[in-house]
């Protein structure tokens, strides 16, 4: 019986190894809006247009919905480029383009209350994975 949990406890913890193991993180990059900034290990190119619109719940207040905001970008890789409009929270989080998965992880700064934000001040952070072929 003993080993029997063993050989279960062990086959559990190989498992998880696995799934963890196969589990990528995508490379990280921050861009300021009106900027261009080039993936380091991904060879891909974004480019912070413009952001659409911004109705995020302010830090310093309670809403019902978190709110949203939409940001323009292109994304240059091979000689080519794409426009791409991503959300800060939605179904259009990520989008692909040149064989990458490319997700908007935050956009700052977030809105308060009795602060206005200057239009060039925004910085999105983004994630890029290499989707296999």
């Amino acid at each position: 019986m003993k080993g029997l949990i063993v050989s279960l406890m062990l086959m559990l913890t190989l498992g998880a190894v696995d799934v963890t193991a196969a589990t990528k993180a995508g490379e990280k990059l921050r861009v300021q809006i009106h900027q261009e900034k080039r993936f380091p290990r991904n060879r891909i190119f974004v480019r912070f247009v413009e952001l659409v619109e911004d109705s995020r719940c302010p830090t310093d207040t309670n809403c019902v919905w978190a709110g949203n905001a939409t940001i323009k970008i292109r994304v240059r890789a091979h000689g080519r480029s794409h426009d791409l409009t991503l959300d800060t929270n939605g179904r259009n989080q990520s989008a692909i383009a040149e064989g990458y998965s490319i997700k908007l992880i935050s956009l700052t700064p977030q809105p308060r209350s009795n602060i206005r934000i200057n239009r060039n001040g925004y910085v999105a952070t983004f994630e890029a994975l290499k989707l296999h072929r």
